[in-house]
């Protein structure tokens, strides 16, 4: 595709940006209304609390779904019938009486939600590559650190002016901008690149991706890395506000200034002159600041320390996430679509399973172990992953050479 029939650098950031944003929007705007859904559905707060596991399951599945068939139909098309399905299980979720069918548009509004995460990698891999695909993906990467972590907050915010149905008008609001916006993009994929496969076969095309033993190390880097912040974003209102004392202003001040944080860690990444040195430093300190923290927790150490190395810990995985992202899809481009939806798939997995782990028992001790473990396997499989393509350039050294 050339210049002149692409859109430009900055519109395709600021759409991408905002695609890349609506899952994690989808799953976690709403999340300090859930006492007020309890009370208006006359049911538990467990039972609440299921929207939020059915709306990750949907966001999570749906990615495995549509990020091939944007391979196969393109993806201004998918993007298309993506977001007229988050319309309507959006507007579903403001106009239902019982809590059933609330837990079946939002399954269906994280399936819809899907679409704009496992599309806006693909379309950053469509149009970039190298150096430019990487800063990119910084910038992407920042976008998607900042989104979950400032969603409950700017939730919170809005609550204090509507309702918990305010929230999701909010949502449906957001979704119509996006399909204006999507009048003015030009598709990523042209049709010469697509794939011409029948649906079966269109499918098929993961067996060689999930196979891939180099592209699932980064992806289980990410994951790992990323099973730290879901566990992070589950327990701090408990640690924070229960175990510290601290006030509802207070933690939202830490949650602002600890998605800076992450914002932060993926533009510093983009001063070092490699993308997989880059990947080592970030996943190094994280790992190690992934133990500081676990023992800073268990220890009691005071608000002021934990806060000082989650600070720390999270600009760390500002620098994994855009590195691992770049470095895995650029070893997938003949199956970007199928690449971004696993990709997408194993976090949100690893967040349904992390979270409700960081509040068994003693909530504090279960989050520090939580993400130590994390931690430590996110450092094994960047190793990992690291030591084999430098193996793999000392066997092409060896073999040129004969």
């Amino acid at each position: 595709m050339t210049q002149k029939t692409r859109n430009s650098y900055l519109f395709v950031l600021i759409l991408v940006g905002v695609l890349a944003a609506f899952g994690p929007f989808v799953t976690d705007f709403y999340l300090p209304a859930l006492p007020e859904l309890a009370t208006y559905f006359d049911t538990t707060a467990s039972v609440a609390q299921l929207s939020l596991t059915f709306s990750m399951i949907g966001l999570g599945v749906g990615q495995l779904f549509i990020g091939p068939l944007s391979d196969k139909y393109g993806r201004k098309r998918l993007l298309l019938v993506s977001l007229a399905f988050f319309l309507l299980s959006t507007l579903g979720c403001v106009l239902v009486s019982g809590v059933g069918a609330f837990l079946f548009f939002r399954l269906l509004q994280g399936l819809a939600g899907a679409g704009g995460v496992v599309i806006s990698k693909s379309i950053a891999t469509d149009l970039y590559d190298g150096r430019e695909l990487a800063r990119f993906f910084s910038t992407l990467s920042a976008v998607q650190g900042l989104a979950p972590i400032c969603a409950p907050v700017l939730g919170g915010v809005l609550l204090e002016v509507t309702d918990w149905r305010g929230i999701f008008d909010v949502l449906l609001l957001l979704g119509v901008a996006l399909v204006g916006m999507l009048c003015f993009f030009r598709e990523s994929l042209p049709s010469e690149y697509r794939h011409g496969k029948s649906l079966l076969s269109v499918f098929r095309s993961y067996r060689p991706v999930v196979t891939h033993r180099d592209f699932m190390f980064y992806v289980l880097v990410q994951a790992f890395a990323m099973g730290v912040m879901f566990a992070y974003i589950a327990a701090s209102p408990f640690i924070f506000q229960q175990h510290f004392g601290l006030s509802s202003l207070a933690y939202s001040v830490c949650f602002g200034v600890n998605a800076l944080s992450v914002m932060v860690g993926s533009f510093v990444v983009c001063r070092f002159g490699s993308v997989r040195r880059g990947l080592g430093v970030g996943s190094v300190a994280f790992s190690l600041m992934c133990l500081v923290t676990g023992m800073l927790l268990v220890s009691g150490g005071g608000v002021v320390w934990v806060e000082g190395a989650l600070l720390v810990l999270l600009l760390c995985l500002g620098m994994i996430l855009p590195t691992s992202t770049t470095l895995a899809l650029e070893l997938e481009r003949g199956n970007s679509g199928s690449a971004s939806a696993v990709l997408g798939f194993m976090p949100f997995l690893f967040g349904g399973v992390v979270s409700p782990l960081a509040g068994l028992g003693d909530m504090v001790v279960s989050l520090a172990t939580v993400i130590a473990v994390c931690g430590l396997c996110t450092l094994f499989f960047a190793a990992a992953s690291c030591g084999r393509q430098k193996l793999v350039r000392v066997f092409r050294r060896v073999e040129s050479r004969m």
